[in-house]
């Protein structure tokens, strides 16, 4: 029998504008004749997988990765970085995206930081998996700046009478973004005073100190993303001595420190890299 896995959709957008939000996050306007054609979700975190080629090949978008895998060497494909659509505007039929900038390190946010209107990029969905559910008796969300846009984005698409807490770790307050959210949701900032470490990472130990309100476990909806090791910790604090269950907690790693994306998504698959234990 043939594979009914639906074949991946390439697609293909320019480069609207860009912004500068804060000194390590630029917002990348994405639009064109191609935002008709993608099939947009109703989870607010909405990714999408961009893909990055090597300049030097001259690869024409949007990629023939099946044909590029007959001609290619695997080192020579083009690589995917996930990130969340912070906004659709579907009226302008634009995207916006964030990505965090560490300089010159990385592929996509190098790429974010020079972008210029006009510029091409092609990608792979969206998919998603979360929404705030209305009926939630709490919210409690947390993540450091790789999740900002995904909770920025949950935040702001609950309903008015929503009740919950949002931890957002940053590097300082340089760092801090408005977000709009319901007056019975606090925004509580935890700042490293610096780049991530073990160390100057707070997210974890915030958590564990937290007195959560007198509600059900059922009823706290849990959407919690960051980096791996700061994800065991919280997975193991919430279900583990918490109580709360993991069946419909969004939890996961977006990254792991002192990992290059690459090894990140190949560890996804060894017990190192698992959120929950086997």
């Amino acid at each position: 029998m043939g594979s009914s896995k639906k074949p991946r959709v390439q697609h293909l957008l320019q480069v609207v504008r860009t912004q500068q939000l804060t000194p390590h996050m630029v917002r990348v306007v994405l639009g064109g004749e191609g935002f008709s054609r993608i099939e947009f979700k109703d989870d607010t975190d909405q990714y999408i997988k961009l893909l990055f080629a090597d300049p030097a090949l001259e690869l024409e978008r949007p990629y023939d990765m099946d044909a590029l895998r007959e001609t290619l060497t695997r080192d020579q494909m083009p690589v995917t970085r996930t990130y969340t659509i912070r906004h659709i505007d579907h009226a302008a039929e634009e995207i916006w995206v964030d990505f965090v900038t560490h300089g010159a390190a990385g592929l996509a946010g190098p790429w974010a930081e020079s972008a210029q209107p006009g510029d091409l990029i092609s990608f792979f969905g969206p998919g998603s998996g979360y929404a705030p559910r209305p009926d939630a008796g709490f919210h409690l969300l947390a993540g450091d700046e790789s999740a900002l846009p995904a909770i920025a984005a949950g935040v702001e698409a609950m309903p008015a009478d929503a009740r919950g807490l949002v931890l957002l770790e940053a590097a300082s307050e340089d760092e801090r973004l408005p977000i709009e959210a319901p007056s019975g949701v606090e925004l509580r900032w935890l700042y490293r005073g610096g780049d991530f470490t073990v160390e100057s990472a707070r997210l974890a130990e915030e958590m564990e100190a937290l007195e959560l309100p007198d509600v059900a476990a059922e009823e706290i909806q849990v959407f919690v993303h960051g980096e791996r090791e700061q994800m065991k910790r919280i997975r193991r604090h919430l279900v583990d001595e918490r109580g709360l269950p993991r069946k419909g907690m969004s939890l996961s790693a977006y990254w792991a420190y002192g990992r290059a994306e690459d090894v990140f998504q190949a560890e996804k698959r060894t017990p190192v890299g698992q959120i929950d234990p086997a």
